[in-house]
């Protein structure tokens, strides 16, 4: 996402830094189950612990190279490891670390988001309170119907964000999960042990079967309710929108000292955030379109949800949080 949409704590998790680190901490964690079974020396682990390490930019070198993203982090930690680094990624297919590392930024990105929107349910419920008995016309079709109180607006916003707000916790638990299956997700090298001590320790939920990767209805469900949250926004933006129209003005958005309305007409209040809200709303929905699309996968997998993904997951819990 641009920058101009992102704001700093979330662009911290969809970083090179927080990625590349969430794989290292899950092949560690795997290389650490293993020890604990008598499968790899403590000694090695001790080395990787001490070892591992990864630089960003040597990372994309290598990938010019190999044409592979994963092949090109295992081989810049290994510089970094020796010779313990042959134990690192024993058994696994680069969907465990791609799918469980990004399970964890997922996870953090909902965890931003169900913050802002907790405070906006509380800040609507304040301002429905406060105008309880402000009385405007009520509207049907757009003509004037029966009077109501602008409170009463402010109130069906507030339940609709509550509502929201339930959907994405729920988003976040469907997304917390992960898998270290191996290849075709048959755990033929590595114990289903390794994968529950892997994901206990990560705070995440085993996939209870999968292919060789997590199954992206679950990637599906958390864009949808990122949607369902920006099409809310957009309700409401629209609204105010509409109330600020000049000859109506009973609702404006706020226009700071200094701000300017157009380049030719100084008189202008344009809604301008609203405006922005309403844009940013329909990416969210094409997005999550996307994302459906990305549910049906040849066999135990191809990777055509990948680059889609890799658009789409970031610039959608980007533009929700930041709206």
């Amino acid at each position: 996402m641009i920058s101009r949409y992102t704001l700093p704590e979330m662009a911290s998790v969809w970083s090179e830094n927080n990625k590349f680190q969430k794989w290292l901490d899950i092949e560690t964690l795997a290389v650490e189950a293993r020890v604990e079974r008598g499968e790899v020396p403590a000694e090695a682990l001790q080395e990787i612990k001490a070892k591992a390490t990864f630089d960003a930019g040597r990372i994309r070198e290598i990938e010019d190279r190999v044409h592979h993203d994963v092949i090109a982090f295992l081989t810049n930690v290994a510089e970094n490891v020796g010779e313990s680094s042959r134990f690192i990624h024993y058994g696994m297919t680069s969907s465990d670390i791609l799918d469980t590392g990004l399970a964890l930024q997922m996870r953090e990105a909902m965890d931003l988001i169900i913050t802002e929107a907790r405070a906006l349910c509380q800040t609507l419920k304040e301002r429905a309170l406060q105008f309880r008995d402000l009385a405007m016309v009520g509207r049907t079709h757009g003509v004037h119907a029966e009077p109501i109180v602008f409170g009463q607006k402010l109130a069906l916003w507030t339940f609709e964000m509550l509502r929201n707000l339930i959907r994405l916790r729920r988003a976040r638990e469907v997304i917390n999960y992960g898998k270290i299956s191996g290849a075709v997700g048959t755990y033929a090298h590595l114990d289903p042990a390794v994968e529950s001590y892997v994901c206990r320790k990560l705070g995440l939920n085993p996939a209870e079967v999968s292919t060789q990767i997590l199954q992206r209805d679950r990637h599906a469900e958390y864009l949808t309710a990122i949607a369902v949250a920006g099409s809310s926004l957009d309700k409401f933006a629209l609204e105010i929108r509409s109330l600020q129209r000049t000859e109506v003005l009973e609702v404006e958005e706020p226009f700071a000292r200094g701000q300017k309305g157009s380049s030719a007409m100084p008189h202008k209040r344009n809604p301008i955030i609203c405006e922005r809200i309403c844009g940013l709303a329909r990416i969210l929905r094409a997005n999550a379109i996307a994302a459906m699309e990305n549910v049906p996968l040849w066999h135990e997998r191809d990777i055509s949800h990948s680059s889609v993904e890799r658009v789409i997951i970031p610039d959608s819990t980007t533009l929700l949080h930041y709206m």
